[in-house]
């Protein structure tokens, strides 16, 4: 299943190769993060279905509000995301966690489980390098972000 929403995913973004770039390495870091730090099965597929699709509402965003903002990502996301994952056998609660991912995955506040945590990691281990970060901001982020043990060692080996 993850493989074709993958693929579901880059159909969407189309010829978008830096939204579908991004995606594919948030999903890598974060499946491996998941791994590393032994998440269940059930936790580690909404962790990998939430990374594919964590930026999913950006192209409606720009097309409605002109802006890829977070808060914008937040409010169209999940609807995008729902209509792509309504075709697949995922359970309701399951539906639900990964929207709620999506749904929030700029509101770092509301951080409130271990695959949200990986997911948030993820994002920043990767957007670190796509946005130039200098190395005090990483220092800052990592200090206030980070919580796994893995998520920490990836952005101080690649990064400090």
């Amino acid at each position: 299943m993850i493989k074709n929403i993958m693929s579901d995913m880059i159909e969407y973004f189309g010829g978008d190769v830096r939204r579908i770039n991004h995606a594919i390495k948030v999903y890598g870091f974060a499946k491996t993060l998941g791994e590393l730090e032994g998440l269940d099965n059930n936790s580690q597929f909404i962790l990998e279905v939430s990374a594919i699709l964590h930026d999913i509402g950006i192209k409606v965003s720009e097309e409605k509000y002109n802006s890829s903002a977070g808060k914008y990502q937040e409010m169209e996301g999940p609807a995008v995301a729902k209509s792509i994952l309504q075709k697949y056998k995922i359970t309701d609660e399951s539906m639900g966690r990964i929207l709620h991912l999506i749904g929030n995955h700029h509101s770092y506040a509301k951080i409130d489980g271990k695959e949200f945590q990986m997911l948030i990691e993820a994002d920043f281990i990767v957007n670190v390098f796509e946005d130039n970060i200098n190395r005090e901001a990483i220092i800052s982020i990592r200090n206030k972000y980070f919580k796994t043990i893995s998520g920490i060692k990836f952005i101080n080996k690649m990064y400090l």
